[in-house]
């Protein structure tokens, strides 16, 4: 049995190394969780809210109505940090629970008035974000980057 100190160097191998930072899923994890940082910073300074937040507002926001499970799915959150969110955005009286009238363990949630006026405000500051990045791109790299996003999501789940 090798110990540790004994196992073989990888980098004495016949094969190449891996080199992270040219891995492409290694780059697109980078770059989205740089782009995401950088957003961040604009819903948390003007609303203070968190990651978690910012997706069951938009999610529940673009649906209209929609339950705490639909947006776990829809926004690949587990099912903690969206019971989380729905509870920080109802304190802020943003959002509304109705229970299902026919399953009174479903919960839909929907956004208030003062809810839906954020909700327009930040669709817009988005709108901004978003296009000011895209334009730091160029058209033709912008459109590159967007069909090049829509393949590998169509491609993802099949790998």
């Amino acid at each position: 049995m090798q110990t540790r100190a004994q196992s073989k160097d990888p980098r004495k191998s016949d094969e190449p190394a891996l080199r992270l930072e040219d891995f492409i899923p290694y780059r697109l994890n980078r770059a989205s969780e740089a782009v995401s940082r950088r957003f961040s910073r604009v819903y948390r300074d003007r609303y203070g809210m968190t990651r978690p937040e910012w997706r069951a507002f938009a999610t529940i926001g673009q649906f209209g109505t929609i339950t705490a499970t639909e947006i776990g799915r829809h926004s690949s959150m587990h099912k903690t940090k969206v019971s989380r969110a729905v509870l920080a955005l109802e304190k802020r009286a943003w959002l509304v629970r109705n229970t299902d009238p026919n399953d009174r363990r479903i919960e839909h949630l929907s956004l208030t008035a003062a809810g839906r006026s954020a909700y327009s405000d930040m669709v817009s500051i988005a709108r901004e974000f978003e296009n000011r990045m895209m334009s730091a791109l160029g058209a033709q790299s912008a459109n590159m980057l967007a069909n090049a996003l829509d393949a590998l999501e169509r491609t993802g789940d099949t790998g």
